[in-house]
């Protein structure tokens, strides 16, 4: 489950030169910063005097002092010139996402005195980081009030969040893949051996069976159907209600007794055909909860929708989509859509959502969302591997107005969807993304800094755009 908070390890850096004054001066405008933008940091005031790392006996303090408080990243703002080799050493012990940046300095003094020399000081790390294999996010060097500043430090937020949570993720997998989808085969030993991630599977016998003891002696089965029926019109029959409440407890229990990041679930044939209903509004339900449900035993698409809820700085859920169709009007503009399994928490206009039958398989089965999702700013993503080599599709776009689907869906436009398509379909990538509402295509591109083998592979924007949007442009 995706926690928005990361604890950060703060180690401001000075040398033996320069101004200590300005020095101190910096390090306070930093913090105070931080407790503005509400970060949860950890600084070395209790490793020594000034609370800034200089010697090379406070490497192994500050590493020892973030490696027990268990920090998730870590930043050494250059507060003058730094100290190198202390930093790299220190960051390639607490081995987490890393941020180099230093505040610009100001003319020199009327004697011609130089004060701090902060960014001499940031090209003197990167050097040395990269020599001792640390990998880092840079800011440029910029003030601390700046809109570079902001950008990149919260761009870099969201990356250690989105490698925090993939690496060493649990997937709960529901079921085997659907017989003909060969899309969605992985390799798992790559997935355990390369990032630590696991998978938790579970036979959907045992899921059904345990759905149905729960309706027969499980008082919140009764309660949660209710609370369904009050918030959306039902075209379901009673029973389909039931097994709905159920599975959505069913999850949630699972989900926290086996520490779930992500839940695969194979949604069709199976569990319609042995118990007649759709697991689709269920689904949604718990993404709703930051435990994202994604179809069709898609492993890599739960990992997507991790990624890309780790990223994001919103609280709204995911929503995992299949690419389905261009606008009929909109060349630049597609379908985002899945046959109703979308969070009910994103519906545009409750008045005509319902939960029904399946609108592209015929018989009376139900248990599918049918509503349109809110408008806005849409970022999607998809991770993917072959033949050994793992990427990241990332880019962001906006909704428009189109057609009416059944099922749930929202209308996506980007500046160039047929480059798009050619990406899509010369890449690994397969028709299921993740989507969310928000500009989150530079953390997502960032993250992939932090996590080994996983190339970015933006769309639009660029890597250049994005590297252009980090420098405040």
């Amino acid at each position: 489950m995706t926690n928005k908070k990361i604890r950060l390890g703060l180690a401001p850096t000075r040398r033996f030169c320069f101004s200590v004054e300005d020095s101190h001066k910096y390090k306070k405008l930093i913090e105070e910063k931080l407790r503005e933008w509400d970060v949860d940091f950890i600084n070395i005031d209790s490793i020594n005097e000034e609370g800034l790392l200089i010697h090379g006996e406070d490497s192994d303090k500050v590493a020892e002092l973030f490696l027990r408080e268990k920090v998730d990243a870590v930043f050494c703002p250059h507060v003058n010139f730094g100290t190198e080799e202390v930093i790299a050493r220190m960051a390639k012990k607490v081995n987490k996402p890393f941020l180099l940046w230093g505040p610009r300095d100001e003319s020199p003094l009327p004697d011609g005195k130089h004060l701090r020399d902060t960014q001499c000081g940031l090209f003197a790390t990167s050097n040395v980081l990269k020599k001792y294999g640390v990998p880092f996010m840079y800011v440029v060097n910029s003030r601390v009030d700046s809109i570079e500043f902001e950008r990149g430090f919260k761009t870099f937020l969201g990356a250690a969040r989105a490698a925090r949570n993939f690496i060493g993720a649990r997937i709960g997998q529901v079921g085997t893949r659907p017989w003909n989808f060969y899309t969605v085969i992985i390799n798992e030993q790559e997935l355990l051996s390369r990032w630590g991630i696991e998978l938790v599977p579970i036979s959907l016998i045992t899921m059904a069976n345990t759905i149905t003891s729960m309706i027969k002696s499980d008082p919140r089965v009764k309660e949660e159907a209710e609370l369904i029926r009050e918030k959306i019109a039902l075209r379901i029959s009673e029973d389909a209600l039931l097994k709905t409440a159920a599975l959505k407890l069913f999850m949630i229990d699972w989900a926290e007794k086996e520490e779930l990041s992500a839940i695969a679930f194979k949604c069709h044939e199976d569990l319609p055909n042995a118990m007649n209903f759709y697991s689709c509004f269920a689904n949604g339900e718990l993404t709703s909860l930051d435990i994202p449900v994604v179809c069709e035993t898609d492993i890599h698409g739960a990992l997507s929708a991790l990624l890309l809820q780790s990223a994001s700085m919103v609280t709204t859920p995911i929503f995992f989509a299949d690419l389905t169709q261009r606008h009929p009007d909109n060349d630049n503009a597609e379908l985002l859509w899945h046959c109703g399994n979308f969070p009910y928490s994103l519906c545009k206009n409750k008045d005509n959502a319902f939960i029904g039958g399946h609108c592209n398989i015929e018989g009376a089965i139900h248990g599918t969302g049918n509503f349109e999702i809110k408008g806005g700013d849409i970022t999607i993503a998809r991770f993917e591997g072959m033949n050994g080599e793992y990427s990241l599709l990332m880019g962001q776009g906006k909704s428009v107005e189109g057609p009416y689907n059944l099922g749930t869906y929202v209308w996506f436009e980007v500046p160039d969807w047929p480059l798009w398509e050619e990406k899509i379909i010369y890449g690994p990538y397969i028709h299921h993304v993740a989507g969310i509402h928000d500009l989150s295509a530079a953390a997502l591109h960032e993250a992939t800094r932090f996590i080994p083998g996983l190339k970015a592979d933006p769309a639009q924007p660029t890597t250049e755009e994005i590297k252009a949007y980090l420098r405040g442009h």
